[in-house]
């Protein structure tokens, strides 16, 4: 017994020591599995479909290098995906310094590839060499086909290690590969497929999304035109085909369907010292922004410097008509030139500089003057030879700047009256008393009915109770300063705590949970596409953020002697109803949220132990922008076709 004292000392000087026999050197793909975030971003769905795209990277590349113009991805019933192309195919002979077969090397050793120097590859998205062998890390299981010399290669890999040798497993068939569509002998026909199951002890989910992967592969069609992409759901029978002779062209087009454009497309493709630019931009009569900016085809969707100088020349672009015209004697800001506005800028960079393993951003500080610069001439010089189209677009910004001057007087005429202050607080809030956002939820709920039963049933600790009444403006057709003559989006803001417009800073959210709460009707499903709009529109961070829910109140009380159970639809209620029988079964259907008590509500809808919330994420930005231009746009009829082809999905209709 008194020696463990002694022990104990030893043991800790242990722990503190620090040594060269302390430094471990992660070999192979190791370092990939010990810290996957580090290269996909993160492992939960975001992280997941990373894996896919550094795949289909490899494929666009070979594209852009003229090689490739057809790409495939399956999402199979068993968990596995498989992208495919018709590309030159890796290589699969033997690799001079290592003598393992070139597609081993490429496919489990991190900074392996052709595209370090431009002999391959002038221009290309996967540059670091760990995009291939980072989706084999992290796989399960995968299994690569090279179509090469006539020949089917085939190796298969566990957890990023190979448990085959790399082996022929057949001769191409023609017939089923691209030769049909570029007239290729049996020798000539080439390509990859790669096949894998994402490891389930890394990530959180496994589930592939159809919609995320479209949503991706769509762009990627866009910006190469003539490549055809498919991407098919095995386990939905879900499929759809990409293919744009337009380009970015074709893409502003389908941005803007059901806009009301105030001009043609302006496009321009040119080069410089090496960098080929290409941008295409619409203005709309609505007020919303619409800028997507790719490098090398990568999503760069946190900007970069090409994007930066694209928004400099612009602004630069619209003050130099201004003047010159001598049309108005008002500077226009950045923002205001890019109301209404949508475009698709793409630069292609032999050397491009991205922020991170993951390309969000370009970084290549060279890149803003030479964007600036060749947007400035072009743009110029169409606005000089346009002048019908240059003054409809400069008077929208003009008019632009007015409304935000006019946002501005709004605000301040807001504060002064109390509301937007950071200092008080909607009298109509019911706030809890937890002072730490991550813990706080807000209930935004439909009615004083609804809200006057929610304040009396909730966690009053940690759950704020916001009641509306009724429905708020539409914000797809206002611009911001007829948003803040709203009271009830005033309200709404100033009990989130995190302002609007220029600023909106999500670190000053007093909630961390935004539960919309409307009633299982009609009207409460228009009120919560109101609220939805707005979000995504003016606070699309919180969105972006998982801030976001949609509570899910039940539509019937079931009571049949003792029992009570709350059912949520009509197709389980019938399956209730045929479980425990129908005779002296009570069936209460709840119109509205109002018809609950207190102790009602909180049992089915507002206690975290028990309810069902629905989190509102944007899976597809584009898909996202058409639906709310949609539903709650101007044009009518592609709303009324909308509503054609979906009525008989309709549920809970009251009549």
């Amino acid at each position: 017994m008194e020696q463990n004292p002694q022990t104990q000392e030893i043991t800790k000087s242990d722990e503190s020591s620090y040594e060269a026999k302390d430094i471990q050197v992660l070999a192979g793909l190791s370092a990939v599995r010990k810290r996957p975030s580090m290269y996909i971003g993160d492992t939960s769905l975001k992280g997941l479909h990373h894996l896919v795209y550094e795949a289909v990277d490899n494929s666009i590349d070979e594209a852009l290098a003229g090689f490739c113009n057809k790409i495939s991805v399956i999402i199979h019933k068993d968990g596995f995906i498989t992208i495919s192309d018709n590309g030159r195919g890796i290589p699969v002979d033997m690799h001079p310094k290592l003598n393992r077969p070139a597609v081993e090397v490429v496919m489990t050793r991190l900074h392996a590839g052709g595209k370090f120097d431009k002999k391959v590859y002038k221009v290309s998205g996967g540059l670091h060499g760990v995009g291939i062998s980072v989706t084999n890390a992290l796989s399960k299981e995968l299994i690569v086909e090279v179509k090469r010399n006539g020949k089917v290669y085939q190796q298969k890999y566990q957890y990023g290690k190979p448990v085959t040798e790399l082996k022929i497993i057949g001769d191409v068939d023609p017939k089923e590969s691209n030769a049909s569509e570029r007239s290729e002998t049996r020798s000539q026909v080439t390509g990859t497929t790669v096949k894998f199951l994402p490891d389930g002890q890394i990530f959180s989910a496994t589930e592939f999304s159809f919609e995320i992967l479209s949503s991706r592969l769509r762009e990627l069609a866009f910006l190469n035109k003539g490549v055809k992409i498919i991407v098919e759901d095995e386990r939905t029978d879900k499929k759809n085909e990409f293919r744009y002779e337009g380009g970015i062209i074709s893409f502003v087009e389908y941005l803007n369907k059901n806009k009301n454009p105030l001009h043609k497309i302006i496009y321009s493709n040119k080069g410089k010292n090496g960098v080929q630019f290409e941008y295409a931009l619409q203005y709309n009569d609505g007020y919303q922004e619409n800028v997507f900016s790719f490098a090398n085809t990568i999503n760069t969707y946190e900007g970069g410097t090409h994007l930066i100088g694209f928004k400099t020349a612009l602004t630069r672009v619209m003050n130099n008509y201004v003047e010159k015209n001598k049309l108005k004697g008002i500077k226009l800001t950045s923002e205001d030139t890019r109301e209404g506005l949508t475009a698709v800028i793409s630069i292609q960079v032999p050397e491009p500089q991205f922020e991170g393993q993951t390309k969000t951003k370009l970084g290549n500080s060279e890149i803003k003057g030479l964007v600036d610069s060749i947007v400035n001439d072009s743009l110029s010089s169409y606005l000089e030879e346009n002048p019908q189209i240059a003054k409809s677009i400069v008077y929208k910004c003009i008019n632009a700047a007015n409304a935000r001057e006019a946002a501005q007087k709004a605000r301040e005429l807001t504060r002064r009256k109390g509301a937007l202050n950071h200092g008080s607080l909607p009298g109509k809030l019911a706030d809890c008393s937890e002072r730490d956002p991550a813990k706080c939820e807000l209930f935004i709920v439909e009615g004083d009915s609804a809200g006057g039963s929610c304040k009396q049933g909730r966690n009053r600790e940690f759950q704020a109770v916001l009641p509306l009444k009724g429905k708020i403006l539409n914000v797809e057709k206002a611009r911001l300063n007829k948003i803040f003559e709203n009271a009830e989006i005033t309200t709404l803001v100033t009990a989130i705590g995190t302002s609007i417009g220029e600023e909106f800073d999500i670190t000053k959210a007093r909630y961390h949970k935004l539960v919309i709460m409307t009633d299982a009707d009609v009207d409460g499903s228009h009120i919560r596409t109101l609220l939805l709009t707005f979000f995504y529109r003016y606070m699309q961070p919180l969105i972006e953020a998982g801030y976001v829910y949609i509570a899910q109140p039940p539509l019937y009380r079931v009571t049949k002697g003792k029992m009570t159970k709350y059912v949520y639809n009509d197709k389980e209620l019938e399956k209730m109803l045929n479980e425990i029988g129908r005779e002296e079964v009570t069936l209460q259907r709840y119109k509205g949220l109002g018809e609950m008590n207190p102790q009602q509500l909180w049992e089915t809808t507002m206690d975290s132990d028990n309810r069902t919330i629905l989190q509102v994420t944007i899976q597809d930005a584009v898909e996202a922008d058409k639906m709310f231009t949609l539903l709650m746009g101007d044009q009518v009829e592609p709303r009324r076709k909308f509503i054609e082809m979906h009525a008989k999905e309709v549920v809970n209709l009251d009549v």
